[in-house]
């Protein structure tokens, strides 16, 4: 076990919502104003994070920034958020990014640093405007997403608390299914113009993204708790990313019952990067989960990857 606790939490959740009907009534997304940045909603998010651990921004010692879509190209994400929410640290500040499940990569990281005694309180941080990138006429993403932003402080653990294992895993045969292309160097800015608007658009094969979903994940959770030396007797709750209204298709098709994990895709679709943070930080705040608990963070991302990790409170 890789010791580390979670000190604190903040998330960041735009007022403005929308509404779309479906099959199951209707379904309620966040949108970020327009007076409100993604840098805007990362920040509020750190701080109330770093104010809940009950810590000086001073004190962070290592800034990681997980998000699918970056502020900007250059500097990285992490840094910009640092100068916002603690100028005066002296920290490393760096990104990782496994698209929607770059929390879950982050936590993996950064329990090795704080198990290798390399840094003491890393502030990761979470979120994405992907209604920003959105194209209105594919229908099936347009009303799915929704913005928002979620930040956790690690410190390390007592005894018992920390990563009890974790997996990542990726099959590139399906990393066209979901893509954005433009934007960094294989469709430049410069060449916006010019080129195809498409390109600089979130585009989504929702069918062709399940159905390969569906296929790898019994296998790899067969390994993940295989390698966890784990049961599903032994999670209190699993905590997934929102990914579609097929959230229930894939849990049952690993064996996870309803009731063991958290579907919140109707009241808030999918967030993205901040999808498990934001999830989580909301069973810390009603008391779904609490300390010594065990709870499995796990979801898929474009890649295709899979990710899972379970972590004791």
């Amino acid at each position: 076990m890789r010791s580390c606790r979670i000190s604190g939490w903040g998330t960041y959740l735009p007022e403005t919502t929308v509404t779309f009907p479906s099959r199951s009534g209707a379904v309620t997304r966040h949108r970020i104003a327009d007076d409100v940045s993604h840098l805007d909603m990362l920040a509020t998010a750190a701080e109330r994070a770093i104010r809940h651990a009950g810590i000086s921004p001073d004190d962070v010692d290592c800034v990681i920034a997980a998000c699918a879509a970056g502020v900007q190209p250059i500097p990285c994400t992490a840094a910009l958020v640092m100068e916002r929410v603690a100028p005066g640290a002296r920290a490393a500040a760096f990104d990782v990014n496994s698209t929607c499940t770059s929390f879950i990569t982050a936590v993996d990281v950064a329990s090795r640093y704080l198990a290798d005694g390399e840094y003491e309180r890393i502030l990761i941080v979470s979120g994405d405007v992907g209604t920003r990138f959105l194209d209105p006429e594919q229908r099936e993403s347009f009303e799915l997403f929704s913005d928002a932003a979620a930040a956790v402080v690690l410190t390390r653990g007592d005894d018992g608390q920390g990563v009890l294992a974790s997996l990542q895993q990726t099959w590139p045969e399906h990393a066209h299914d979901t893509e954005l292309r433009g934007g960094l160097s294989r469709y430049p800015a410069q060449d916006y113009a010019d080129g195809d608007p498409a390109d600089y658009r979130f585009d989504m094969h929702g069918r062709r993204a399940l159905m390969g979903m569906l296929k790898v994940l019994p296998g790899f959770f067969d390994r993940f708790f295989a390698k966890a030396g784990l049961g599903l007797e032994d999670v209190d709750l699993v905590v997934p990313h929102q990914a579609s209204g097929a959230l229930g298709i894939a849990m049952r098709r690993i064996g996870i019952p309803s009731g063991a994990y958290v579907d919140a895709v109707a009241e808030y679709g999918n967030m993205v990067s901040s999808s498990v943070p934001y999830t989580l930080a909301r069973c810390l705040d009603d008391g779904r989960l609490s300390r010594g608990d065990t709870v499995l963070l796990c979801g898929t991302a474009a890649g295709l990857t899979a990710n899972a990790l379970a972590l004791r409170l």
